[in-house]
């Protein structure tokens, strides 16, 4: 089977672009939805701005169209990232060095096809942006299923050699700013991990972490006042974007004795932390998030902590892994470019005493999520995030009805 023809075009996310670095200097007044203030992050217009796409149908000669979506992370050009993503500057990229190398193309497999397009280099000798990398690499994921006649992670677990688990996998919501009025749509829909509760500066989380445990304690009692189920028992994931470490001045003991109140406060829920601290550079970061998973593992502090800033590829992903920085990784696809490099990383984590988390952003599109979700269910990662947009309801939905959908169809298969 070919591709006949690559079709573009301009799509938006579930979410926006945001000024990271602009709101953690904390220079804006809060407009309704809108952030007033002067961006910092190169490319940025405002300090929030539309998120957009880009669609890349791959129009095959039986007539069938394969696609996925190019889209990039909420907080773009932050942490070592790849700039802003803006469609009208990068469909021409696309169409530049991308559409020639596909159109007309045979089809062979996933992992030889999506590591030509990861290869790819501008007239600069820079690769390819990681969301044309992302998107292009679910488009072929598509098409090489639909040339075999299998689900997109039937074709992953073949080409890797895996095992097929026809098995759901956790799906941790997320509520933004909104978190109490999130919160209860996620324990009405029984969601398995909750909140993440966007505490994306120290005003939120309180000077002394007060803010953040006044939430847990209302969290921990709204789950029994809502529960439809008496064995209900979620996990509690917040993402805290560094600002305990910033609140305590990234005194390791410090930030690990404030874990241990939280944990007592929340339990029997598990407790994940998100981001505890967050350093100035790569290094930093390994070090300091090593000792902090030595510092509670040695005194029997039974918190997740988990991995995201300075951690955007596969080469990242592995050191981190190997000097036991964290517990648990945020494989963020988007940044990982090439969804071969998601699935690589999530093996390294199994094979290297990491927990894989198969993450993403608000800021991606429905078709995103759902391959994700295949991707999730052949490599089994303990959870993946719901995505896109920060509502829950719309994300809960379009990843666990994909995933209900494919272990159903799996499941029949295997019988």
């Amino acid at each position: 089977m070919k591709i006949n023809e690559v079709v573009l075009s301009k799509g938006l996310t579930g979410f926006y672009f945001d000024d990271q670095r602009a709101i953690r200097r904390g220079n804006y007044v809060e407009n309704g939805l809108a952030y007033d203030g002067e961006p910092v992050t190169p490319g940025f217009t405002a300090i929030r701005q539309a998120g957009e796409s880009v669609s890349v149908q791959l129009v095959l000669n039986n007539g069938q169209v394969a696609y996925g979506d190019c889209a990039a992370v909420q907080y773009s050009g932050a942490g070592g990232r790849d700039p802003l993503f803006l469609a009208d500057d990068y469909i021409p990229a696309i169409e530049k060095y991308v559409v020639p190398v596909l159109q007309g193309k045979t089809i062979t497999s996933f992992r030889e096809m999506a590591e030509e397009i990861e290869q790819l280099k501008d007239d600069q000798g820079k690769p390819l942006h990681t969301a044309i990398r992302y998107g292009v690499s679910q488009a072929i994921l598509d098409a090489v299923a639909r040339s075999k006649g299998m689900t997109m992670a039937e074709v992953i677990v073949a080409e890797y050699d895996l095992e097929l688990i026809p098995e759901p996998v956790l799906i941790f919501c997320q509520s933004g700013d909104d978190r109490k009025m999130n919160a209860d749509r996620m324990i009405i829909k029984q969601a398995d991990i909750m909140p993440h509760g966007l505490y994306n500066n120290v005003q939120k989380l309180g000077a002394n972490g007060e803010h953040l445990k006044e939430y847990l304690v209302w969290l921990k009692d709204r789950v029994q006042q809502l529960k439809v189920r008496e064995d209900y028992l979620p996990d509690f994931q917040v993402d805290v974007y560094g600002t305990i470490g910033e609140a305590f001045n990234n005194d390791i003991a410090k930030v690990g004795e404030y874990a241990r109140e939280l944990v007592e406060i929340v339990a029997p829920h598990k407790l994940l932390i998100e981001g505890p601290i967050e350093l100035a550079s790569k290094e930093e970061q390994i070090r300091g998030m090593a000792e902090l998973r030595k510092y509670v593992d040695d005194n029997n502090i039974p918190v997740t902590f988990v991995v995201d800033e300075w951690c955007n590829t596969l080469q990242d992903i592995k050191d981190f892994t190997d000097a036991k920085a964290g517990h648990m990784i945020q494989i963020k696809a988007p940044d990982l470019g090439s969804l071969t490099n998601s699935v690589e990383a999530i093996l390294y984590c199994h094979a290297n005493g990491m927990i894989p988390y198969l993450g993403g952003t608000c800021n991606e599109t429905e078709r995103s999520a759902q391959i994700t979700v295949q991707v999730a269910v052949a490599t089994q990662p303990r959870q993946i995030l719901s995505k896109p947009g920060m509502g829950v309801d719309e994300g809960l939905s379009i990843c666990t009805n994909e995933m209900n959908r494919l272990v159903a169809l799996l499941q029949r298969k295997a019988r």
